[in-house]
């Protein structure tokens, strides 16, 4: 197995503090929103081999072979079937499907909703047919794969996830007392609920942009003053000022998530993420369709497609225990499945070897992998039929895939 270096990303809307904390550094006072862990060529992994003669130099003196960094995407390129093994090939292709991360919300993520894998497929194609170059401000579909997701809290963790009952969205609207609102009340409250929600979400997304920033502010003013339900949306605003996202985040559940609880948020579902801090785990793929809370561009007629327009109660997972320790989060998808082993002082090895690829992620106490000590933040991949025992006292996330 390798132990991976990995990619800290700044994004504007990241905790300064959660990821310093957890790895136990001394925070810069940047923001430190996500460290990714895997082949994504955005912000690939790294790690340490032997290099073959000619790759990263000749085999020198008697010591061995030359060794050198690389990246866990030139790894797998180099042989497929020997780090992900020949039923991951066979499945998903010749590259790791998942991405693993650290996800640390100290300000909401745009409002975002994800396609599903036919809709990711056509819409990719109908780009690159138009010509629309991949690094296009403009450009929705970055890849022809779907994005399901999950993700598990190990802090106390604000969302927002699907539909809500669209009179139930409708009481919450009305109760700012906004009067610009009171036609978005009466859809919610007349017309049926898929009608319902579509049309107010395109109401919202097509509003004269000066009328919307004032409709925002006295919304925001309203739910600042009124608290308790309407608290999120005040906070929301203040960090999205104007934005037509803060009066569609409404329309969506808030979900808060305790420590070891997790929400899988699937195609069409859209969502964001607030507060909090997280491990995340989706299919490899970059294709986000936004709705609000962000500068960059919306598509609206293609959003509008995506989305699904049905009122949901978000469903809150909790792992599954098995004999073996392993608490597995149900999902259902097969690029990526995510469970946690809670290793109790004086308990005994548990043997995690298998015939697909892993990452394993520790985020408390000191476990071992294999002969690698581990601490808070620290990862290791496995690859396919790669022998490894987990040992020690603490918390280690287990990805890997369903072949």
């Amino acid at each position: 197995m390798d132990r991976l270096s990995n990619t800290v990303r700044p994004y504007a809307w990241g905790s300064t503090t959660a990821i310093p904390e957890l790895l136990g550094t001394a925070p810069t006072g940047e923001p430190q929103a996500e460290m990714w862990m895997g082949a994504h060529p955005g912000a690939p992994s790294r790690l340490t081999r032997p290099a073959a003669t000619g790759s990263a130099g000749p085999a020198t003196g008697s010591a061995g072979p030359a060794t050198g960094e690389q990246t866990l995407t030139d790894v797998i390129d180099a042989d497929p079937e020997r780090e992900l093994g020949s039923a991951t090939v066979r499945t998903f292709g010749p590259r790791l499907p998942f991405l693993l991360k650290l996800l640390a919300a100290g300000a909401p993520l745009s409002l975002q909703v994800h396609p599903d894998l036919g809709q990711a497929q056509r819409g990719y194609a109908d780009e690159e047919r138009r010509g629309v170059p991949l690094d296009a401000p403009h450009r929705t579909y970055k890849d022809a794969n779907h994005k399901p997701e999950l993700i598990c809290a190990l802090t106390p963790f604000d969302g927002l996830c699907g539909f809500r009952r669209p009179a139930e969205a409708a009481d919450l609207i009305a109760a700012l007392g906004v009067d610009s609102l009171k036609p978005y009340v009466d859809l919610l409250r007349a017309s049926p609920e898929d009608r319902a929600l579509r049309e107010v979400l395109t109401a919202i997304l097509t509003a004269d942009p000066d009328e919307m920033t004032h409709t925002v502010a006295e919304a925001a003013e309203a739910a600042e003053r009124l608290g308790g339900a309407h608290a999120p949306y005040a906070q929301i605003a203040h960090h999205y000022p104007g934005d037509p996202g803060v009066i569609a985040a409404m329309l969506l559940n808030h979900v808060q998530l305790q420590p070891g609880e997790a929400m899988f948020l699937g195609a069409g579902v859209p969502h964001a993420y607030l507060d909090g801090l997280g491990v995340e785990i989706m299919a490899n793929s970059d294709n986000v369709l936004r709705c609000g809370l962000t500068p960059k561009h919306i598509d609206v007629p293609e959003l509008l497609r995506i989305v699904r327009f049905e009122a949901t109660e978000p469903a809150v997972l909790r792992p599954e225990a098995a004999p073996t320790g392993e608490e597995l989060y149900e999902t259902p998808v097969d690029e990526f499945r995510l469970s946690r082993y809670v290793l109790p002082p004086g308990g005994a090895p548990v043997d995690l070897t298998a015939a697909t690829p892993q990452i394993l992620l520790c985020t408390a106490g000191a476990p071992r992998a294999g002969q690698l000590a581990l601490a808070p933040g620290e990862s290791v991949f496995v690859p396919a039929d790669g022998t490894v025992e987990v040992a020690g006292t603490g918390t280690l996330f287990r990805a890997t895939v369903v072949v």
